[in-house]
């Protein structure tokens, strides 16, 4: 579903990431570990095509999305760190919008019905967005993907600032994508969230991806030992 290929970007002559090989299949959730500035935003807008790549492609459903760019957004829905919402209109009218802008319009009780499967109440979907925490606006960020019918979902530190709570609330939400065959890419400095929801990480260091870890076959603390040891190399 996600496939970078020797996916490399520069920026004056300083490397923000480097030849990075990965595919991402349908239903699998894999989190890039790293400090700031390891790559893991540039990798999450390289595949948004926010940015050109300087050499190498990313691909989504086989697509180069520098080439296919208008197609290739049909296929995903983005999660940032602060999900983009219009303030002034309530979550309903926000997910009526977007899921209008993608071509998927819908009865107010289907989209009623996504927040019921993301876990807003009806009566929040009503609230302005301006009242809402950032679990919430999540939220709506969740069901906008499933109103798009997203195929693949790309996160960028979705639970800094979470509290327990609601990250694991979001931990739940990104499972059950995984098991609709979403396609997850989440970037994280959470290490135990990434072990929680991962099928696979990723550690990242300096724009190279320096290990990948199959998340089932390790503990938090392994999953710890590691990350530190690459980041002390």
């Amino acid at each position: 579903m996600l496939e970078a290929i020797n996916l490399s970007k520069n920026y004056n002559g300083q490397t923000a990431l480097e030849a990075l090989n990965l595919k991402i299949q349908p239903g699998e959730v894999f989190c890039l570990l790293g400090a700031n500035g390891a790559g893991k935003t540039t990798t999450i807008n390289l595949f948004l095509n926010f940015i050109e790549p300087s050499s190498g492609a990313a691909k989504i459903k086989d697509l180069d999305v520098t080439i296919h760019a208008l197609e290739t957004k049909k296929y995903i829905a983005y999660i940032p760190e602060q999900v983009m919402l219009y303030k002034n209109l309530s979550g309903l009218e926000n997910l009526e919008y977007f899921s209008a802008l993608a071509g998927q319009p819908y009865s107010r009780d289907a989209l009623l019905n996504f927040f019921d499967q993301v876990g807003l109440s009806r009566a929040d979907a009503e609230k302005r967005v301006s009242a809402y925490s950032k679990g919430m606006r999540q939220k709506v960020g969740i069901a906008i993907a499933l109103a798009k019918k997203a195929e693949a979902l790309l996160l960028d530190e979705p639970t800094s600032g979470l509290d327990p709570k609601a990250s694991n609330e979001f931990s739940e939400l990104l499972k059950q994508m995984s098991q609709r065959g979403v396609a997850v890419l989440m970037a994280t400095h959470d290490l135990f969230r990434a072990k929680e929801s991962g099928a696979r990480i990723g550690i990242m260091k300096h724009g190279k991806l320096v290990a990948t870890l199959n998340a089932g076959e390790i503990g938090h603390a392994d999953l710890e030992r590691i990350y530190l040891e690459h980041m002390h190399d």
